[in-house]
């Protein structure tokens, strides 16, 4: 079969399918295979940025769903790091039959950071993601204080304006001075395990991410997250890697930290190896204004998998089987 044949979605792939070590990468690696098309069937992306949002995004929700739809793509989790998506995934949902857009509440200030109540709310209305802090993380404070003319992310320039207009935004801690995870965290992750919700660790440090793991498995929580380990603001050794992995939590593989080359794909790849497929999800983190459309992300990603040697059955475990866990698509 050519490389880039089609590949039905029910085929069977032997799981001592040889590794093809010179799969090409496309000529325009912007440009996704109708192999990797084909392999991400009934898939999810499950960490996406888009319209309506308070930044500039690719674009919005229920055109997305419907370019997943004729993808062939099961759905997405929409995330804002300002408000809860569930009603919005509800209308999606509703307008575009046949995607499974689920909902997420991201623990920043906008919504009472550490805040049990807009959780239980969250879960009620059908919320599938709970991430810790991100923007607001005590991990990230020190982006606010970049030098003035200094390229910065979106959403710093938009606490900028923020404070500009005397509105301040305190940082959300998640534990106390000596390391010691919150009373009200404790009481969130209860509620995590009570809903039966995904604990994503957001944009915690390395320490926070090691404790709130530990408390989230006191808790008897069962779906843990560890958001882009690769990232510089978590940049996570392989040795942590493993050590989460072990506890049962995926690592989450985001297309974008490689893509804008907060790593590089090698050593991004290098992870992957290191840790086993079993133990990631890939994602995509997509939706900025400058970075590829949001459709084709994952799709990239199994193009970059396939040329570097990843058979296509760990493609498909990380993917498509363990997108779908986190999606609750299929049992976790």
């Amino acid at each position: 079969m050519p490389a880039d044949a089609p590949v039905p979605a029910d085929a069977p792939v032997p799981a001592d399918a040889p590794v093809t070590v010179d799969a090409p990468v496309p000529a325009d690696a912007s440009v996704p295979s109708q192999r990797a098309r084909a392999l991400l069937r009934d898939a999810y992306d499950t960490h996406i940025h888009v319209a309506p949002d308070v930044v500039e995004r690719i674009v919005d929700d229920l055109t997305l769903a419907r370019r997943f739809r004729d993808l062939g793509m099961a759905g997405f989790v929409l995330k804002s790091h300002y408000g809860c998506t569930a009603e919005r995934a509800a209308v999606v949902r509703a307008a575009v039959p046949g995607v499974d857009a689920l909902g997420a509440i991201t623990l920043n200030r906008a919504v009472g950071g550490i805040n049990p109540l807009a959780v239980e709310v969250a879960a009620r209305e059908g919320a599938r993601i709970v991430w810790m802090p991100t923007v607001d993380s005590v991990n990230e404070s020190h982006e606010r204080d970049a030098p003035a003319g200094t390229r910065v992310p979106v959403w710093v320039a938009l606490q900028r304006d923020l404070r500009e207009q005397g509105i301040e935004i305190d940082p959300v801690p998640v534990v106390d001075p000596q390391g010691r995870v919150l009373p009200e965290v404790r009481t969130v992750l209860e509620l995590i395990a009570r809903h039966q919700l995904v604990l994503a660790t957001g944009h915690l440090n390395r320490d926070e991410i090691m404790a709130i793991v530990e408390a989230a498995i006191e808790a008897d929580v069962k779906r843990i997250v560890i958001t882009h380990p690769e990232f510089p603001a978590q940049s996570l050794s392989v040795a942590d890697q493993r050590h989460l992995a072990s506890r049962g939590a995926l690592l989450e593989r985001c297309m974008t930290t490689p893509h804008t080359g907060k790593i590089s794909w090698e050593s991004w790849l290098d992870h992957i190896r290191a840790v086993g497929p079993e133990h990631s999800v890939i994602s995509t983190d997509l939706g900025q204004i400058f970075n590829p459309p949001v459709e084709d992300g994952m799709a990239i990603v199994v193009d970059r998998l396939l040329a570097a040697g990843f058979t296509e059955q760990e493609v498909r475990t990380m993917a498509v089987i363990n997108s779908r866990r986190v999606a609750g698509a299929d049992p976790w």
